[in-house]
């Protein structure tokens, strides 16, 4: 039945904000933008913007069911990739980006570094301690 998880679609309050921070500061590349949807290219991975006026139409559910952003933490982390955290880390630092941990050699075998976006979801940036 389920094989993976292909695709991430973040709904959001401020589609601007979010589309310049994930486009501008983050350097995702755009694969295709809409008014209130932007996709970007990414290995192996589809990941979106929508505007969450159009996810509620798109999920049948009301839009005052959508509970508001807070900026409190949600309950789901973000993970990618990258060739180097702490070069990773650097770059977006300068560019802004609220990181929530500096790099850290975790027990588990990666190196990591946590940053919140406009709207308060949290990614993990990580690559592998032994390669």
């Amino acid at each position: 039945m389920f094989r993976k998880i292909n695709s991430t679609v973040l709904f959001v309050q401020d589609f601007e904000k979010s589309l310049a921070f994930y486009r501008d500061t983050l350097s995702l590349e755009v694969a295709q933008l809409e008014p209130k949807f932007v996709a970007f290219k990414m290995d192996d991975q589809d990941f979106a913007l929508l505007h969450i006026s159009e996810a509620a139409e798109m999920v049948n559910v009301p839009l005052d069911a959508f509970e508001p952003q807070t900026g409190k933490v949600d309950r789901i982390l973000l993970c990618a990739n990258v060739d180097n955290v702490d070069e990773a880390y650097e770059t977006l630092k300068a560019k802004g980006v609220e990181f929530t941990k500096a790099p850290v050699s975790q027990s588990w075998g990666i190196r990591a570094a946590y940053f919140k976006d406009p709207e308060g979801n949290i990614w993990e940036l990580k690559h592998p301690l032994v390669q």
